[in-house]
């Protein structure tokens, strides 16, 4: 069985004219994991993710560990993944001084993308990052969203946390991801409506978060919308059907990941 690898996605969300809308980036057809498929910022937990003398704002780990069933230290290894995936695939950073009244307002300078690359090439940590710019993590900004585990035949397994979180006010979600070759910001169910049409494919755990999103007017409904804790994870099966390749998951929900084209 291959070994599981932590990870962590964020929903980032923000509310668009035509109402709740979330941040999805296409990854490459080369990437060795989902090539060409439509995903969110995220991906696997990084050692220095872990690292104690990271300034914090909010829930601690221990309530974290509480939600993914998990130790403190992997809680805050997905906490501080979850933050630096998202600035270095959205160029959008949860993070903000210490006293937590606010959120840096705008992270799209060149002196900030030069760190960003750091992060990327891994030179800089986070916690390096946020000493140098006087700045804590803003966990609050955070809420549990789910939790999928890959089924045991793959060959690449992940553990991951979905979160979902607010654009913060003044900044901006940038197409940054060398892991994408296009990102942008797109209704739930605009989304899901490019799947069936077969101009977005997605893996089953990006389908069904988005139809969780679904129902929810606006940011606020979604981060006050989190499941129950602690969450359950989900690991789905497969089956093949005359109309298309379904997902099944542990609650019999039924997800169908290929629609057959047309004669």
């Amino acid at each position: 069985m291959t070994e599981l690898r932590q990870a962590s996605t964020v929903l980032l969300l923000r509310d668009g004219t035509p109402g709740l809308e979330v941040y999805l980036l296409r990854r490459t057809r080369g990437m060795p994991f989902a090539g060409g498929m439509t995903a969110y910022p995220g991906g696997g937990v990084d050692l220095r993710d872990g690292d104690v003398e990271t300034a914090w704002v909010g829930p601690p780990p221990a309530q974290w560990a509480a939600v993914f069933g998990c130790d403190e230290r992997v809680a805050r290894e997905l906490v501080c993944a979850a933050v630096r995936e998202t600035f270095e695939e959205a160029g959008v950073l949860l993070a903000g001084p210490p006293d937590g009244a606010t959120v840096v307002p705008d992270v799209s300078g060149e002196d900030w993308e030069a760190q960003r690359q750091a992060l990327l090439s891994r030179e800089l940590s986070l916690a390096e990052l946020l000493a140098d710019r006087g700045l804590a993590l803003r966990a609050d900004l955070l809420r549990p969203f789910a939790h999928w585990v890959t089924p045991p035949e793959e060959t690449r397994r992940y553990d991951t946390k979905f979160f979902v979180a607010a654009l913060p006010v003044g900044q901006e979600a940038r197409h940054v991801s060398g892991e994408a070759d296009e990102a942008g910001w797109v209704t739930p169910a605009g989304a899901l409506a490019q799947l069936h049409d077969g101009s977005r494919p997605m893996l089953p755990p990006t389908i069904h978060t988005l139809g969780q999103l679904v129902p929810f007017p606006d940011v606020a409904a979604a981060l006050a919308g989190s499941p129950p804790e602690p969450l359950s994870p989900i690991s789905p099966t497969f089956e093949d059907e005359p109309d298309g390749r379904w997902a099944v998951l542990p609650d019999g929900t039924r997800i169908r990941l290929v629609v057959p084209l047309p004669a």
